[in-house]
């Protein structure tokens, strides 16, 4: 399992155009082969921060998505919006055994 943490630092004014152009990936990345999840997280402390956790079956999983149309659109929009670089952060997680 490859989990994700990409964060984000938007522009405080390009807030709504940012989630406007965020909304279609979350949907169509919850939709691929592989997926797990893909959630979108306001940080609570600091203004116009943003953490995109996902979770995706393997490293395939996650070649495939870096591929796709709607990842590659957001990301080359990014910079209209984000007032720093992503911060991407991937772990390989395994489940717990209790």
């Amino acid at each position: 399992m490859i989990i994700i943490h990409a964060g984000l630092q938007v522009n405080p004014a390009k807030q709504e155009d940012f989630l406007n152009e965020i909304k279609p990936l979350i949907a169509a990345s919850r939709e691929e082969s592989g997926n797990i999840s893909y959630d979108l997280h306001k940080d609570t402390e600091k203004e116009n921060v943003f953490t995109m956790v996902e979770v995706w079956k393997d490293a395939q999983a996650v070649a495939s998505h870096n591929e796709t149309a709607h990842f590659t659109s957001f990301v080359s929009r990014a910079k209209d919006f984000l007032t720093s670089p992503l911060d991407v952060k991937a772990y390989d997680g395994q489940p717990l055994e209790r």
